[in-house]
């Protein structure tokens, strides 16, 4: 699935609108990530960045943007990266996740995954970290995470 996840990417970030249209197919398969309404600004192996606007439905009781919404945007970055680098006869889950909240989450999230080392060969089950870092509108740093991928050989049916 690997190869065809960024093939979809590349051909319909093409159109206009391309980039919603492909974040709108990504939250159909996995529609818990609508929550934050996600927009994919690039994707390609060893890289994805994913920005959330600054609207309600994200707030905390504070006004800022909530914990869990900066966790569910690292973890689509990650795992969109995920997909776009492993091996296509390798799958991916994530096995953890440790975040520092370094200030308040104000205006618009631009997340961005890469991961620590280098795109794992196919092959023995493993782990893989991945860093996301999530800047503000300023480009100031407010969330860190490193979400550790567990990577295993796809099944065959």
């Amino acid at each position: 699935m690997s190869a065809s996840v960024l093939s979809l990417y590349r051909r319909i970030t093409r159109w206009p609108a391309g980039h919603w249209l492909f974040s709108r197919l990504i939250c159909l398969k996995a529609p818990y990530f609508t929550t934050i309404a996600p927009r994919f600004v690039m994707l390609q192996p060893g890289r994805c960045e994913v920005r959330i606007r600054d609207r309600r439905r994200v707030h905390n009781h504070i006004g800022t943007v909530h914990a869990i919404a900066l966790c569910n945007l690292a973890e689509l970055s990650a795992g969109m990266m995920a997909e776009a680098t492993v091996p296509a006869d390798m799958r991916w889950i994530p096995k953890g996740m440790n975040v520092e909240y370094l200030k308040k989450a104000v205006g618009t999230m631009h997340g961005t995954a890469t991961p620590e080392a280098a795109a794992p060969a196919s092959g023995a089950s493993q782990e893989w970290p991945v860093k996301v870092e999530v800047v503000d509108d300023a480009g100031e740093t407010v969330f860190r995470a490193r979400v550790l991928m567990w990577l295993s050989p796809r099944k065959r049916s």
